[in-house]
C-alpha cells in the first residue's frame, strides 16, 4: 500500500500495522491505555496485569520495526506499570530520558491513604546513538529580565542566551479541562503542547510520525500544524470522525478537503 501516508485507519493497530513499511517513520508517539479501566467504548483498557503487560510487548514488536535507523519512540504510561515496560523497552532500545508531565492538577482533597497522583510518567527511547534531535526547535526563550542580568561580556553572542535554554525532564503543562478550547470528547485527551514539542524535537520537517492508539488524533492535528506526515490506528469509530473532524477544523475553508476526511475515516473498515 503506497498511500499510508497522513490517514487515520480505523482498526486495531495490531492487525494495521503491516499497511506500514518497514524502516519509514522517523517517530513513534504513542498513548496506549493504561491498564486503569478507562472507557474508551470498548474493552481495550480491561485486562489484567499480566495480560497487559503482554498486550504492550505485542505492539512495541509489531510497531518498532516501522522506525527509521536513527528514529525514537515517545510512550505515555501510568506509575503502576512504567517501571516493567522500561524495562521491556530498554532490551531493545536505548533510554534516553524519563520524562514527568505534572498535569497542574489542583489540591482539592484526595486519597487519605497516600499521596495524590498528579503526573503521567512518558519514556523517550531511541533506536540508535545516532538519533535524531533538533534541541533548537524546542529551546524555551529567557525573558528580559534574566538577559538583562547576564549581560557581562562572557555572555555576549552566547547561543543558549539568545535561542533559550533546554527543556527540562519535568514538564508543567495543564490537563485539558473541560472547558477548555482544545479540549475533544475523549477521556485522555493530551495537550498539544506537548506532543508539539515531540514532534520538534525528535521528527524532521516532512517526517513521518506514527501514532497507533490516534484517540481524540492530537497527533495528527500536531503534525499537520508542524509541517510533518502522520500515519495512525484507531479503534473506536466514533473516535475516527473526531480526528478527521479535527483535522479538518485546522482549514475551515476548505470543506471540499474536510469531506474527504471525513469519508476516508469512514470507509477504512471496508478496505481491510
Amino acid at each position: 500500500m503506497t498511500d499510508w501516508r497522513d490517514r487515520i485507519f480505523c482498526e486495531d493497530a495490531l492487525a494495521g500495522l503491516a499497511r506500514i513499511p518497514d524502516a519509514a517513520v522517523d517517530l513513534i508517539i504513542a498513548d496506549p491505555p493504561y491498564g486503569l479501566g478507562k472507557d474508551y467504548g470498548n474493552d481495550s483498557d480491561k485486562m489484567d496485569a499480566d495480560a497487559y503487560l503482554e498486550w504492550m510487548e505485542q505492539w512495541v514488536d509489531a510497531a518498532l520495526p516501522k522506525l527509521k535507523a536513527n528514529g525514537s519512540l515517545y510512550i505515555f504510561l501510568t506509575w503502576r506499570y512504567s517501571p516493567e515496560v522500561f524495562v521491556m523497552l530498554k532490551k531493545r532500545m536505548t533510554m534516553v530520558n524519563e520524562i514527568i508531565w505534572d498535569r497542574r492538577v489542583p489540591s482539592m482533597g484526595g486519597s487519605t491513604r497516600r499521596f495524590s497522583s498528579v503526573h503521567d510518567t512518558v519514556g523517550f527511547f531511541a533506536k540508535a546513538k545516532d538519533y535524531y534531535f533538533d534541541l533548537d526547535a524546542i529551546r524555551i526563550p529567557y525573558d528580559a529580565v534574566t538577559k538583562k542580568a547576564r549581560s557581562r561580556s562572557i555572555f555576549v553572542g552566547a547561543k543558549w542566551l539568545e535561542l533559550g535554554y533546554n527543556p527540562k525532564d519535568v514538564w508543567s503543562v495543564s490537563r485539558l479541562h473541560r472547558e477548555h478550547k482544545e479540549r475533544a470528547d475523549h477521556p485522555t485527551q493530551k495537550p498539544l503542547e506537548i506532543i508539539e514539542r515531540m514532534l520538534k524535537a525528535s521528527c524532521p520537517p516532512d517526517g513521518v510520525v506514527l501514532d497507533p492508539f490516534m484517540g481524540s488524533g492530537t497527533t495528527a492535528v500536531a503534525a499537520k500544524r508542524c509541517g510533518r506526515h502522520f500515519v495512525g490506528f484507531e479503534l473506536n469509530t466514533e473516535y475516527c470522525e473526531l480526528i478527521a473532524q479535527r483535522l479538518a477544523a485546522l482549514d475551515v475553508n476548505d470543506v471540499e478537503a474536510a469531506t474527504v476526511l471525513v469519508d476516508q475515516v469512514k470507509s477504512v473498515p471496508e478496505e481491510i
